[in-house]
């Protein structure tokens, strides 16, 4: 039995005369009386009572064909699900996100891409980069947006944001009387920097930028949490560097300036190498879409400005990736 029979049975059933269901099924009558004959062989019973140019359904037809149009039923909605399955509309998706992202930049692109693909379960959690490539390791998670170096180049890695650094300063600091200030203008401040040893990307990045500037920086006290390290810079007790997207972090007690020229720090999407599923696909388009949006309205406002002749982010290899770390 194929399914071909099923939809021939239930085009007969519903018309209940062979020229129409021949009609619209596209074939002619003959070949489609041979089918409905060899499927009630098959099944051992009659399911049309014929009498002259009158069909009629049987008892066991009757039965049939409200088995029938289950199984149709069934197999459309599974051709349905799996479509939508192959787009990357349906399924889980556990997705990690360093602290720092979630200011601003990767609330956007989760809102989106939940308005647009309800049926995904999606799931969000917040951690360091060395954690987000244990985790994909492990299975346990799909995709990571991390800062380099997350010191694993198995997997593959794309950059979806670019930003400049900032420093945040105390209320009321002298220097937040200035504009724009150059990284030597904090060579003798204090700093709250993350422990090495719970960030060793983001702690390695600023140490580097601050001895391209002309100096070491003096660690004041270490904060294992952004939110940790904005609570100690309102308390005066030193200065730190984060990207510019956490300024959207409405802190009390602090206050954000540029730096000229600006440090640039990366946010980068990291997976298990190979073609990804659909639903990290598509994620990803979501992610190319929203962020490169949002690097277009920040190049817009910052207009005219000039590019800085040389940067001071980590020096990159031939294949483009940080030599830190």
């Amino acid at each position: 039995m194929e399914l071909r029979h099923l939809r021939y049975f239930v085009a007969v059933a519903e018309e209940l005369h062979f020229g129409r269901a021949a009609a619209r099924l596209g074939i002619a009558q003959p070949p489609l009386s041979q089918q409905i004959r060899q499927l009630e062989e098959e099944l051992d019973v009659r399911l049309f009572a014929r009498g002259g140019r009158r069909v009629d359904l049987t008892e066991a037809g009757r039965v049939y064909l409200a088995e029938a149009r289950e199984i149709l039923q069934r197999v459309a909605r599974a051709g349905v699900a799996v479509r939508r399955a192959a787009r990357g509309e349906t399924g889980t998706l556990a997705v990690g996100v360093v602290p720092s992202a979630t200011y601003g930049l990767m609330p956007r692109v989760f809102r989106t891409f939940r308005e647009r693909n309800p049926d995904v379960a999606l799931s969000v959690g917040v951690m360091s980069s060395g954690v987000q490539v244990e985790a994909i390791r492990a299975g346990a998670l799909q995709l990571g947006f991390a800062r380099p170096p997350f010191g694993d180049e198995t997997l593959a890695a794309e950059t979806v944001y670019q930003e400049p650094v900032i420093v945040v300063l105390p209320d009321g600091h002298p220097l937040a009387s200035r504009g724009a200030l150059s990284l030597a203008a904090l060579a003798a401040e204090p700093f709250v920097l993350f422990p090495r040893d719970r960030r060793p990307g983001w702690y390695d990045f600023v140490v580097a930028v601050c001895r391209d500037a002309g100096f070491q920086p003096v660690v004041a006290e270490e904060a294992p949490e952004l939110a940790t390290a904005m609570a100690l810079v309102a308390a005066g007790i030193g200065v730190t560097l984060v990207p510019s997207s956490v300024k959207d972090l409405r802190r009390s007690g602090v206050e954000y300036r540029d730096l000229a020229p600006a440090p640039r720090t990366r946010l980068v999407a990291l997976r298990r190498a190979g073609e990804p599923p659909p639903v990290v696909a598509r994620f990803l388009d979501v992610v190319r879409e929203v962020l490169g949006g949002a690097g277009a309205a920040r190049r817009a406002v910052r207009g005219r400005e000039p590019i800085p002749s040389r940067s001071l982010s980590a020096p990159r290899g031939p294949s483009g990736r940080s030599r830190r770390g």
